[in-house]
């Protein structure tokens, strides 16, 4: 009885130690918010290096603009409908329309008072 008792150990332990090793590993995954403005800069550079070396040069300052705006999507709230392509053109972008919440709700203000 000791022995199966050690091997349902053994296969708890194992389960509970790849989880806790995919939990710390997902956690250290980086995020938009962990780069800084400083790495952004980095990135931007290495990034207009590889895109120049295949031949199609870029700025780094172009990519640290388009880096940004990224940085902005992302924070923003998401649109209630995909951008069509159409409505994109190089001189102007429609923004996708999102509903954003209203911070005060005039309702309870009209309830109180």
């Amino acid at each position: 009885m000791n022995a199966e008792f050690n091997w349902w150990l053994l296969i708890v332990g194992l389960v509970v130690g790849a989880a806790l090793t995919w939990l710390v590993m997902s956690e250290s995954l980086r995020r938009e918010i962990d780069v800084t403005e400083s790495e952004q800069r980095g990135e931007a550079r290495w990034i207009s290096a590889l895109v120049s070396g295949a031949g199609r040069p870029i700025a780094p300052e172009r990519v640290e603009e388009i880096l940004r705006l990224h940085r902005e999507y992302l924070a923003a709230p998401p649109p209630d409908e995909p951008m069509e392509p159409e409505r994109i053109t190089p001189d102007r972008v429609e923004p996708p329309e999102a509903v954003i919440p209203d911070p005060i709700d005039r309702r309870r203000l009209n309830e109180d008072g």
